[in-house]
């Protein structure tokens, strides 16, 4: 095995090519400049030898950090704030007359034409908690950890289609090739559990978000930094299992060889992506064991998964949240969650505000609940961040189409004025930052934008957001590019 390694790699006149020259130039020039940036992450000459590091051990961040880990929960196709926490009396008053001019003039919807009619909202509200949080009946189990939760209730973005408002949420940029939000956290940071990627991503039924895996992807980060998607079932992840007819040892042996090739090819290239590919290939063979183990919450109590709604075998969100819980508690770094299906435009009962919306509500709000009590009740909600969201809000008046009236109860996409909820380590709790004007359509009070955002939840795992860069294409990157602001009155 040894002679045939040898042989391969110095076949004759291998290297001698001017390709070769400029490649193996231009990576060690990269590596040293991105060696500097990791805090030696990559590898560096001592004598003959060179230590290969593994790019996913844990780093130290910028300051000492409030969380240790993240849950993200994001509802794609954004989910109405006026039917869930924004409440608005005065919009009920409206409700059913045409919409102020100053509403339209100069604006832009995915689908309103002409002049809508405005919509009061469909659900009731009530105030929870000592903190008098207003969480209306759609969600009848969130209510029970009011008090645990942060809103955010004059969110904004820039972007009103949900594909590009997705990407702008988890990458800070509309556009494809930027890292994930969860990719700079495991760049930054590392995972604490080498067994299991420290960047996970569980979607509802399988169904990817609008923007498909870019939002979870690496971008121009080494590919070792991007999301693992996994599912609910006998095989968690994809191709990880031995082939057929060939033994765990053999497995091991054949991974054993692999990475002696790359390890000698990448002494004498110095290209980054051998280390990661060394890596994946170590990382797949020990997953093997860990993930099944992890992702089986039949092993979990009646008790707690009824606290979550969760069934062994479904592909669904409650067992999703669960299976959250499970990750991070083994050391997972940053955990995302999908849940698809919360476009209410009114085109059809699925897709209305008192159908699918008010179903998906239900279906969800138990297991959320069930995810912050267990965290809490396990002493890990402290140094566990979660996030809930959609990528946008929704508009104050009913969504029509060529100016006529849709037959359910729907409204357009909003990019003015949405809400998130976050709890956890390092945030006061019970408490709402943010108002939107009285028929809920523009933040009039503590304005916050989707950079700002991103800049909170690195700062609260140690990072200083301007400082977290990475030199591509001739210039340092960023996850909040050359905007965003931490939130600072939200920290505890």
């Amino acid at each position: 095995m040894e002679k045939l390694i040898k042989e391969f790699l110095h076949a004759e006149n291998m290297y001698q090519t001017r390709r070769h020259f400029l490649n193996t130039c231009t990576t060690g020039l990269g590596v040293a400049a991105l060696s500097s940036l990791m805090g030696g992450c990559f590898p560096k000459k001592s004598g003959e030898n060179q230590a290969m590091t593994d790019p996913t051990l844990p780093k130290t961040p910028h300051f000492a950090p409030k969380v240790k880990r993240v849950i993200y929960i994001h509802m794609a196709g954004a989910p109405s704030q006026l039917e869930l926490f924004d409440y608005k009396p005065e919009l009920q008053k409206y409700d059913g007359r045409d919409c102020p001019q100053e509403f339209l003039e100069g604006k832009k919807f995915a689908f309103i034409r002409g002049v809508p009619k405005m919509l009061g909202p469909l659900a009731q509200f009530n105030q929870h908690g000592q903190s008098g949080a207003y969480i209306s009946d759609f969600m009848p189990y969130l209510p029970e950890v009011a008090d645990e939760l942060t809103f955010l209730k004059a969110m904004y973005t820039d972007q009103f289609n949900h594909a590009p408002a997705q990407l702008l949420m988890h990458t800070g940029s509309p556009r494809l090739g930027r890292p994930s939000l969860g990719s700079w956290a495991m760049y930054g940071l590392g995972t604490e559990n080498q067994n299991l990627p420290g960047f996970i991503v569980l979607a509802s039924g399988g169904r990817s978000p609008d923007a498909g895996k870019s939002v979870w992807g690496n971008g121009f980060l080494p590919s070792i930094y991007q999301g693992v998607q996994c599912r609910t079932g006998a095989d968690p992840v994809l191709y990880v299992s031995d082939p057929h007819g060939m033994s765990r040892d053999i497995r091991k042996q054949t991974i054993e060889a692999i990475n002696e090739i790359n390890r000698q090819q990448y002494e004498e290239v110095q290209d980054p992506e051998i280390l990661t590919r060394i890596s994946q290939y170590e990382m797949a063979f020990r997953m093997q064991m860990s993930v099944p183990e992890v992702m089986d919450i039949s092993k979990e109590p009646e008790w707690v998964r009824n606290m979550y709604g969760a069934e062994v075998g479904d592909a669904s969100f409650a067992n999703n949240c669960l299976l959250a819980r499970r990750l991070v508690e083994n050391g997972v770094r940053f955990v995302q969650l999908f849940h698809w299906g919360w476009d209410a435009h009114g085109t059809d009962q699925r897709l209305s505000l008192d159908g699918g919306f008010k179903e998906l509500c239900q279906i969800t709000d138990r297991a959320v609940t069930g995810l912050l009590k267990d965290l809490k009740m396990r002493g890990l909600l402290d140094e566990t961040l979660v996030v809930w969201g959609g990528e946008f809000g929704r508009t104050p008046m009913q969504e029509n189409r060529d100016g006529q009236t849709l037959p359910f109860k729907g409204r357009d996409h909003h990019l003015d004025a949405f809400t998130v909820f976050m709890a956890g380590g390092g945030l006061k709790k019970g408490i709402s930052l943010g108002e939107t004007d009285p028929l809920g359509y523009y933040g009039i009070k503590d304005r916050t934008h989707v950079h700002d955002l991103q800049a909170t939840i690195l700062h609260l795992l140690g990072f200083d957001h301007e400082k977290l860069t990475y030199f591509f294409q001739g210039r340092p990157f960023r996850l909040t590019d050359v905007a965003g602001k931490v939130i600072k009155p939200i920290l505890s």
